[in-house]
């Protein structure tokens, strides 16, 4: 298996992807609406000197993505002027199990580190037992929970 950067020619892949992604939220969040949806920009990903969009590849295959992107601080009291938020975290469901979401999370800290960023920081629904547990493995620690009332 590789990682490589995405490129504009990976885009159907990773549009599929996406609803893999929306597909596997669709239980932890009721307000998502019916049909296609698409949360990101990925083609800013690919372009944008501030982010990195990465792929995992098996016998020349795509089977998984991450992308890091940096973003200024929101808050002025923080230590930290800029942080990396990951996303798009997706691993073709016959691939999972395999090491290959650290893989592509041990890039993006690389990444992240390179561009002189240290804090990173990445949204997980709280239901998510898997995930979250497949994020505290790569030493993340849970740090807000954001609460709804409808």
């Amino acid at each position: 298996m590789i990682t490589r950067e995405a490129t504009k020619e990976d885009l159907q892949v990773l549009l599929a992807f996406e609803q893999g992604i929306v597909s596997a939220e669709r239980p932890f969040n009721s307000t998502l609406i019916d049909g296609e949806i698409h949360y990101y920009d990925l083609n800013e990903f690919i372009d944008s000197p501030d982010a990195i969009l990465i792929v995992a590849e098996e016998n020349d295959e795509i089977v998984g993505s991450g992308y890091a992107l940096i973003k200024k601080s929101e808050k002025e009291y923080n230590n930290f002027k800029n942080y990396a938020y990951l996303g798009f975290m997706y691993v073709k469901p016959e691939y999972r199990g395999k090491g290959i979401n650290r893989i592509i999370t041990d890039e993006l800290l690389h990444w992240s580190k390179t561009k002189g960023v240290s804090e990173v920081r990445l949204d997980v629904y709280a239901q998510n037992e898997s995930a979250i547990k497949a994020y505290e493995k790569a030493g993340f620690e849970p740090f807000l929970l954001t609460m709804r009332l409808k």
